[in-house]
């Protein structure tokens, strides 16, 4: 049976990508090496790696395309806090995981092909390179600016997770509502960002948002979400995990969950909440599957975010084994298509088709403006008598600035 289930695997491979929307090795990169990937002896395409990912791993787990997550932690010191005036390196340390992301890619160009498209990340796969498209894990990563946004569009994110471990001037997240604060959803200004996302043609994810927050953004998107990394609360009720209500709503949107291999959102004893398996993994897939269709799950491994795996999920070369279990317990061709990268695929051009028909729409460049009201902006005093643009426009925001002894 066993061969049986290897050769079915193989003739869905020729078509069909394995797609995984969550991985933070580059993350990893950068928090033991510095991103200096030319020092100590770091070679990604070697055994000697220990860690979840490496390329002989990828291509053991037949990889297809690999969302390379641009995650940076939140920077209060209090992941309650709200105030989001906080100055810090945010943006400079996702452009380093961007850039260690796009330098893995040049180096190992045999393997590693970066992408921004889904048609490209399928040529990719059909070249027999691994394409990588890059995302970020929480809209603290933009610091309230929609600027910031679309430069990192320009750059490659095709999607973005509106939270992390935080709330930000855009959503709450679900660990707020874990620790007893209120769930205030999508803000105002998330609601522009969500126009935003789609007019840009970034895909918008879920995963880390509160209850509220994942209802508020069903009623805006016109593109279909996804939920990066989560797993179904029925059988597992942690926060981090998606209620059967709004699951139906992803089917109504055409989205699709990524089921993470997170051992915490997977296992089912609640006297042993930490300890999964892939027959957990399976379970949440085919739940899922069994609520909303086949046409709505797909694999958010989460590797390298997480320090202890499941057992049999042990690192990205597993992903073979969780298919061949999926087929042990019935599931068609058909609906292992999906699992492995087309529902992901169809998403991902659903929202860039969207995206064209948005901008079609709207005077060439027209960008949404939006911005935080709760945003301090700060001057150097000389800055005072600067030029206006047109007469009167320093009467606009001048009054409202906070003016900083000068420095010069």
């Amino acid at each position: 049976m066993d061969a049986i289930y290897r050769a079915r695997l193989e003739e869905l491979l020729q078509d069909t990508p394995i797609v995984d929307t969550h991985n933070d090795f580059a993350w990893l990169l950068r928090i033991n090496l510095h991103n200096q990937i030319h020092k100590f002896g770091f070679n990604f395409n070697s055994n000697s790696i220990v860690s979840h990912t490496s390329i002989p791993k990828l291509r053991k787990g037949r990889v297809g395309v690999q969302f390379s997550s641009g995650f940076v932690e939140c920077k209060n010191a209090d992941q309650y806090s709200r105030n989001f005036n906080l100055k810090s390196s945010v943006v400079r340390d996702t452009l380093e995981i961007f850039d260690i992301t796009k330098r893995l890619c040049a180096d190992y160009p045999e393997h590693l092909k970066f992408v921004t498209t889904c048609d490209e990340a399928i040529g990719a796969y059909h070249e027999g390179k691994i394409a990588m498209p890059l995302a970020i894990e929480g809209l603290h990563q933009i610091e309230g600016s929609l600027s910031v946004l679309r430069q990192y569009y320009e750059l490659g994110i095709r999607y973005a997770t509106l939270n992390h471990n935080c709330d930000n001037p855009f959503s709450t997240a679900a660990s707020s509502i874990a620790a007893g604060l209120p769930d205030k959803g999508l803000s105002p200004l998330g609601v522009e960002c969500i126009k935003e996302m789609n007019r840009l043609g970034i895909m918008v994810d879920l995963s880390h948002t509160s209850y509220k927050t994942m209802h508020d953004v069903l009623n805006v998107s016109q593109a279909p979400v996804i939920f990066s990394h989560s797993c179904a609360w029925a059988l597992t009720h942690h926060e981090r995990n998606v209620r059967d209500d709004v699951l139906l709503r992803v089917k109504e949107n055409r989205g699709v969950v990524q089921i993470c291999f997170f051992g915490e959102f997977l296992a089912q004893d609640p006297d042993h909440p930490t300890r999964a398996s892939i027959n957990d993994l399976v379970d949440h897939i085919f739940y899922i599957a069994s609520l909303i269709g086949w046409e709505h799950v797909g694999f958010g491994g989460d590797y390298d975010g997480m320090e202890v795996t499941p057992v049999g999920l042990e690192d990205v070369s597993k992903y073979p084994d969780v298919i061949y279990k999926c087929m042990e317990r019935g599931a068609s061709d058909e609906d292992i298509r999906g699992l492995m990268g087309n529902n992901l695929l169809r998403v991902w051009k659903s929202v860039e088709i969207i995206s064209d028909i948005l901008k079609s729409k709207m005077p060439r460049g027209r960008a949404i403006e939006a911005e935080w009201e709760g945003r301090k902006w700060e001057y150097f005093e000389y800055l005072q008598d600067v030029n206006e643009v047109f007469p009167g426009s320093k009467s606009i925001y001048f009054p409202s600035h906070k003016w900083l002894p000068s420095n010069h």
